[in-house]
């Protein structure tokens, strides 16, 4: 009986790591950010090389108008103003359609980049894929890319409040050395 529950018991370890190794990891620190080109709510294409020369605030978030999505979005619009005075572009992006992004943005009040990802491309590339009710969502992960496309900082399993406050302060310190 005890060998038969090591068994079973090693049995799911072994298909629980599988299933993690089938999971993208997010790209670490010190690394080139993985290109991407995805519609924004405009419908324009936009590329993560059109921010060459300007830090980038890469962030992925699960769903257009639900509570905490919307709660991060706001504080990421209400501190624009200090990210741009920091050379600071904030991209947001989900695997919403462009349509729902420019419904959130008008309703909200955005004025930055939401990229659309309804194929999960990149999403999967920066490791921030998640499964909600037989849904596939991004994760909310953030990365701070530098002016030369290098990822400076990453923020996995992210807070929506106070999470600018937070990108702010350690783009300050990065800025500052």
């Amino acid at each position: 009986m005890k060998a038969l529950s090591i068994f079973f018991l090693t049995l799911i370890f072994a298909v629980g790591f599988a299933v993690a190794a089938d999971q993208p990891q997010p790209p670490a620190v010190g690394n080139p950010a993985p290109t991407f080109t995805l519609p924004s709510q405009e419908g324009a294409q936009v590329s993560l090389d059109q921010f060459k020369g300007k830090w980038v605030v890469l962030y992925f978030y699960p769903k257009d108008f639900t509570s905490g999505c919307t709660v991060e979005a706001h504080n990421f619009q209400r501190d624009i103003d200090k990210y741009t005075a920091k050379n600071a572009a904030i991209v947001g992006v989900s695997v919403d359609t462009v349509d729902s992004h420019k419904g959130f943005c008008t309703k909200e009040g955005l004025n930055f980049k939401l990229l659309a990802d309804p194929d999960h491309a990149v999403v999967s590339k920066y490791g921030s894929v998640m499964e909600y009710n037989g849904m596939t969502l991004a994760a909310r992960n953030t990365f701070l890319i530098d002016p030369t496309g290098v990822i400076r900082k990453v923020y996995l399993k992210v807070s929506p409040q106070g999470h600018s406050e937070e990108v702010l302060t350690d783009l300050a310190q990065l800025q500052a050395k």
